[in-house]
């Protein structure tokens, strides 16, 4: 992981405070995370690492907890661009099974690496609370695509349902891989979701078999 400077803030020749990035903010927190764990370190400190104001900090993410999810409204409107992308002649559980792979699919060299940031959200008890409201709004994006392809309600009980199971497999998918990479998590989550299109196959008005749950 790259180290940020704790030093002053970075000036521009205007002599203004040099503007961060989510990217910054990020590396900083995780390096101080690793450090120090979660609980034990501040906005504060996270400022401090990467030289800016705490207020400014704020203007990048409302609290800790946002920090390990990332610019996450953008990740969710980038998911639902991926199931919209995805050939729409294909049935709906395949496009949900390619668009939550495609989704999971991230870059090796990433920093924060994904394993680490993923280790974080999954394993800390202070981010339990706050993950359950980004899990929710994850599985809204599955439930609306569901209910548009056919033709229903996302809260209606097959979208409602579809995002719920989706979610529950990818998660028993990131757990596994984090308890042993070495199947690769592309495999994990291909093994969890063949189950979800087991459950979609009784789309287009056809109820599913709840027992295969």
């Amino acid at each position: 992981m790259r180290a940020v400077s704790a030093h002053a803030p970075r000036r521009s020749l205007a002599g203004r405070p040099e503007a961060t990035s989510h990217a910054e903010i990020e590396q900083a927190a995780f390096r101080l995370f690793g450090e120090r764990g979660f609980d034990h370190t501040t906005l504060d400190d996270i400022a401090a690492a990467v030289g800016v104001s705490r207020r400014t900090l704020f203007r990048y993410f409302r609290s800790k907890n946002d920090i390990p999810w990332g610019q996450f409204d953008h990740t969710l409107e980038h998911f639902r661009r991926i199931l919209r992308d995805l050939p729409q002649d294909l049935p709906t559980h395949e496009v949900v099974q390619r668009g939550v792979l495609a989704f999971n699919e991230f870059d090796d060299e990433a920093d924060p690496p994904h394993r680490e940031r993923m280790r974080l959200i999954l394993e800390t008890p202070a981010l339990q609370a706050h993950s359950v409201l980004r899990y929710a709004e994850w599985r809204a994006v599955i439930a609306e695509y569901v209910a548009e392809r056919l033709d229903l309600n996302p809260v209606d009980p097959l979208p409602e349902t579809a995002g719920h199971v989706c979610l529950a497999l990818a998660i028993s998918a990131y757990v596994l891989w984090l308890r042993d990479a070495g199947a690769g998590l592309h495999a994990r989550l291909e093994q969890t979701l063949a189950d979800l299109r087991t459950y979609l196959a009784g789309e287009d008005g056809q109820a599913p078999d709840m027992g295969r749950l």
